[in-house]
């Protein structure tokens, strides 16, 4: 028979919460595998079950023929077998919920599945064996939940990635994929990973926003909104600038749900998340290389290839690499009205990016000519911003109003308020207010029978 480890024989006489915390300045490793108790006293014997069940069924928990249902069946009876053989005392609704949290660590995504069905948590972020850290109304919050190991959570990577045709591996050790229902998911393993496993989800809402709401959630004001909603029905370009988290997906939905019902749109992502609620919408997704390293298609594939499709306009989910220059020439040459976004800090570093990502495309351009290309193909950027206090809002909107010798002009239409200041939680009161600057293209909406009425004095400028 083992001997008892040191740690089982001290907290046998006190509250384990209180020996971990007693020892929590220690550096031993064998802790780690103590911690999970606190939370979920039964982990141990999960644990234990969730080995067993791997050692009796092996790769049978893999096999897509048995279907999703009959293979829930093997696995549930193997594991009512094992509890019995176990002697473990459950009623039989804690029998119940004891077997689904097996499934889901055997089956499922493991620890992060009732994250995954949490409408409130945007993103799941899990760090090796560490407490996974979530973030629910953009802000960050540390669980009580962990992974129990590397193992585990490397099981649970590979059922991700095998199942939408990618792979991890230490000659890839990098992969970026989704869920079925959208939510994009990023993994890196070990030797990338020094400390072990990341895994990050974001998640995907299937609660589509409509401009009503986002002006009721203070993300864009009434006005502003009034605005872009013209800019896009009378074709004008529009480029969604913001850092990662910030809202730019949002924003693309609801900007293209301004297209009229009647025009063709083509939609390029590289992972499927936009929702267009026209009826003529055609949706391409880019594809990584396979095994071989054959099978690529990339963004700018798709951008050259839409334009064979007869779009009234394409919509590109994030503009990254050289597809910049294809757009360019999409929308200068009669593709107005186009919709992309970019990852930017402000407007005038979204232009210092598409100016890289043409030179990307290997073309020895001048720099004055891309300047021109970008300064009469697109005509409006939206800053997207996430603030200090968790929020996401609209913080500028910009026009491209021209060229004056090699520099492309700015005017902001609106501006946020951050002379506002904070409240007592923190949390900002100023608002999206126009700078009274009159935007040029009125003329243009006018032409194409789209009014839109100015407000009626500056509420506020810089």
């Amino acid at each position: 028979m083992t001997a008892p480890t040191p740690h089982k024989v001290a907290i046998r006489s006190m509250k384990l919460s209180d020996y971990l915390h007693e020892r929590e300045l220690e550096e031993d490793p064998s802790l780690d595998e103590l911690r999970p108790l606190v939370a979920d006293p039964m982990w141990l014997v999960r644990k234990k079950l969730a080995s067993a069940l791997y050692e009796r069924l092996g790769t049978r928990l893999f096999d897509a023929q048995l279907g999703q249902e009959r293979l829930e069946q093997v696995v549930s009876g193997h594991i009512d077998d094992l509890l019995t053989a176990e002697g473990t005392p459950l009623r039989d609704a804690e029998r119940a919920v004891f077997i689904s949290q097996i499934l889901d660590d055997v089956m499922g995504l493991g620890p992060i599945e009732q994250f995954l069905h949490d409408s409130t948590v945007s993103e799941v972020m899990v760090n090796s064996t560490d407490p996974i850290y979530i973030e629910r109304a953009g802000r960050i919050e540390q669980t009580a939940v962990r992974f129990s190991t590397q193992e585990h959570l490397r099981r649970v990577i590979d059922r991700i990635v095998t199942g939408v045709g990618r792979r991890i591996d230490e000659s890839s050790p990098m992969v970026d994929a989704r869920l079925a229902d959208g939510s994009r998911v990023n993994a890196i393993i070990p030797p990338l990973a020094v400390d072990g496993p990341v895994l990050t989800v974001r998640k995907f809402s299937n609660d589509k926003l409509d401009v009503e709401q986002l002006v009721a959630l203070g993300a864009i004001s009434p006005q502003a909104a009034a605005l872009l909603g013209a800019a896009v029905k009378g074709a004008l370009t529009v480029l969604v600038s913001g850092g990662t988290g910030t809202g730019k997906t949002t924003m693309l939905n609801i900007l293209s749900s301004f297209i009229p019902d009647t025009e063709r749109i083509v939609t390029i992502e590289d992972a499927v998340e936009l929702k267009l609620r026209q009826r003529h919408v055609v949706r391409l997704e880019s594809r990584l290389a396979n095994l071989e390293g054959q099978g690529e298609v990339r963004i700018r594939d798709l951008v050259r290839n839409s334009l064979r499709m007869r779009p009234d306009r394409i919509v590109v989910g994030e503009v990254r690499g050289a597809e910049a220059l294809d757009m360019l020439q999409a929308i200068n040459t009669g593709h107005d009205g186009s919709l992309a976004t970019i990852h930017a800090n402000s407007p005038r570093d979204a232009l210092s990016r598409l100016e890289t990502m043409v030179i990307m495309a290997g073309f020895d351009l001048p720099l004055r000519a891309i300047r021109n290309q970008i300064s009469s193909g697109f005509d409006i950027i939206v800053q997207m911003t996430r603030f200090r206090d968790g929020t996401r809002k609209v913080s500028q909107i910009t026009e491209i109003s021209g060229m004056e010798g090699d520099t492309i002009t700015l005017s902001d239409l609106y501006s946020f308020d951050y002379q506002s200041g904070v409240d007592e939680e923190g949390r900002f009161l100023g608002s999206l207010q126009p700078t009274g600057v009159p935007p040029s293209f009125l003329n243009r909406l006018a032409d194409r029978g789209i009014s839109y009425s100015l407000p009626t004095h500056r509420i506020w400028s810089r």
